[in-house]
């Protein structure tokens, strides 16, 4: 019994050091680049805990519109690739973590070096966000000049929610059509709790059937309910 009570306490340790490690709250590792050293030790960081080896050929980038890309979240590198393309202003769909965290700090360094502009916005992949911060995404993306970028960390999910907004509130397509950006072809699975960025666009949809056509922001200030659309959502794979 007290074996088990020590590897329980154990185990609880070292999750919580994993957890401490992946957030950058460990020394110097992943919360720094004013150095050459933890610049090099939040690259590590970068590739381990933010996944971005797995993005180093994989990067979900597409062309939504004329001068108006999505993708991953992008490494240092390339996003020295995309000031070669013309790439003026970068928005960031993953919001400001409590804690200085290597993929933002590395993100900012490159692109105040190349000159380009980051732009940071909040939403979530696995629940709706408040309404305030799509209203924000909205009136970003009416200001934004192409050529411009957005990301979030996969490129799968709240970038695709905003490409169809995009879609939907600037270029005025139709839903059938922005939603279309929501789908398999980048890694956006509806069958799990990512689902409910698609289900935010039926719940516009039947405000739509019921109450006849209405823009999507006017749908947001006016109709949008948080609690409403999270509690009606099921999905199929429960712990995805």
């Amino acid at each position: 019994m007290l074996y088990f009570l020590k590897w329980g306490t154990m185990s609880k340790t070292l999750k919580q050091h994993f957890k401490d490690l992946n957030y950058g709250r460990v020394g110097a590792f992943g919360n720094d680049v004013s150095t050459l050293r933890t610049r090099r030790l939040a690259l590590v960081h970068f590739q381990l805990f933010d996944h971005a080896f797995l993005r180093g050929l994989w990067t979900n980038l597409s062309e939504i519109a004329p001068g108006v890309w999505r993708s991953n979240q992008p490494s240092p590198r390339r996003i020295k690739r995309y000031k070669r393309m013309g790439i003026k202003t970068i928005l960031s769909l993953r919001g400001h973590p409590a804690h200085p965290m290597s993929f933002m700090l590395l993100e900012q360094q490159r692109c105040a070096e190349l000159g380009i502009e980051l732009v940071v916005a909040n939403l979530n992949a696995r629940s709706v966000a408040p309404k305030e911060n799509y209203l924000k995404v909205l009136d970003l993306l009416d200001t934004l000049n192409p050529p411009f970028l957005f990301h979030c960390k996969s490129g799968a999910d709240r970038a695709g929610l905003v490409s169809a907004l995009y879609l939907l509130h600037v270029k005025g397509m139709s839903l059938n059509e922005a939603r279309k950006q929501l789908c398999l072809r980048y890694m956006h699975l509806k069958c799990t709790k990512t689902g409910i960025l698609d289900h935010l666009l039926t719940c516009y949809e039947s405000d739509i059937k019921a109450h006849g056509p209405i823009a999507i922001r006017d749908w947001f200030e006016t109709h949008y309910d948080r609690d409403k659309i999270a509690a009606s959502f099921n999905p199929l794979w429960k712990h995805s």
